[in-house]
């Protein structure tokens, strides 16, 4: 799923839409999007967030990755700029994983990044 704050021409993978749709059922959370975003902290200085959402705020960018809003806040959007977010599988275990662009450093961890 690719975040751009001026248009949405890359198309998601659809494995992530996929996890995200069944995390979304699992929960039992069918009309949940889900809220992207960058809060201070982490080992680097920010770190992602991945929350389910019921409804953005009047504020929020909304995207729809077949059928999946996706909300971000006005603040975490300049950091998302060009992100791609994938679904990954690997021998410690399956997660969503953030590659971001404007990441200097990343933390080992693979949630927390500088800017």
């Amino acid at each position: 799923m690719a975040f751009d704050s001026q248009t949405q021409n890359d198309a998601p993978a659809i494995p992530t839409i996929e996890a995200f749709k069944e995390a979304r059922e699992r929960e039992n959370l069918p009309n949940h999007g889900i809220r992207v975003s960058v809060v201070g902290g982490g080992c680097s200085g920010y770190q992602y967030g991945l929350d389910f959402e019921e409804k953005g705020t009047e504020m929020d960018m909304v995207f729809d990755f077949d059928g999946v809003k996706v909300y971000c806040d006005p603040m975490s959007a300049p950091y998302l700029k060009g992100t791609i977010v994938d679904y990954v599988v690997g021998f410690q275990g399956a997660g969503f994983k953030f590659n971001n662009p404007n990441a200097v450093k990343t933390c080992g961890c693979g949630s927390s990044f500088s800017a």
